[in-house]
């Protein structure tokens, strides 16, 4: 008699989540054939979208920053003049600090 081996039956193992970097690489991939594909057929108009492009990138740029983009902090509180911040940095997990903040008094 032989016997038959059974099928394994399928793990549930988790897919790796795609990272950042990999599709930015796909979009950079992308552009760069999307960008030599239009200097192939439109030549020198090609050269003249792009600084277009770099135009208006630049120029919405612009308009996003805040006009008070570092600003003085603000009055200090009455009664803190006596205090210092104080903190401690804790690794959470290996390679990952956090800093906690905590107000103490000065002598």
């Amino acid at each position: 008699m032989s016997r038959r081996k059974k099928a394994a039956e399928p793990t549930e193992e988790a897919a790796p989540e795609p990272s950042r970097a990999a599709g930015g690489c796909v979009l950079a991939v992308l552009v760069l054939v999307a960008g030599a594909v239009l200097f192939a057929f439109l030549g020198t108009l090609a050269v003249l979208v792009v600084w277009a492009a770099g135009g208006v990138t630049l120029w919405r740029g612009a308009r996003s920053v805040p006009s008070a983009a570092n600003p003085a902090p603000p009055p200090v509180s009455e009664g803190a003049e006596n205090t210092t911040p104080q903190f401690t940095v804790v690794e959470d997990r290996p390679g990952h600090c956090t800093i906690v903040w905590s107000k103490g008094a000065t002598e």
